[in-house]
């Protein structure tokens, strides 16, 4: 599934439905960490989903949508 709309922001719809799959999938599709590249090629972003905060940032700093 493909969606070239890359240079628009999400509607709030679209939000709700990101942040439900995201916790699915960390759930259920992420058992010690995944790694992902996202976005533009040219600037891409890194996210890092893992069980446990990074080293060195308390709990508190992570913010729960």
């Amino acid at each position: 599934m493909r969606n070239e709309r890359h240079d628009e922001p999400l509607s709030g719809e679209e939000l709700e439905l990101f942040l439900q799959y995201l916790h699915r999938f960390a759930r259920h599709d992420v058992d010690l960490f995944a790694l992902l590249e996202v976005g533009d090629p040219a600037d891409p972003r890194y996210v890092t989903l893992t069980s446990e905060p990074a080293a060195g940032v308390d709990r508190s700093a992570y913010r729960r949508p």
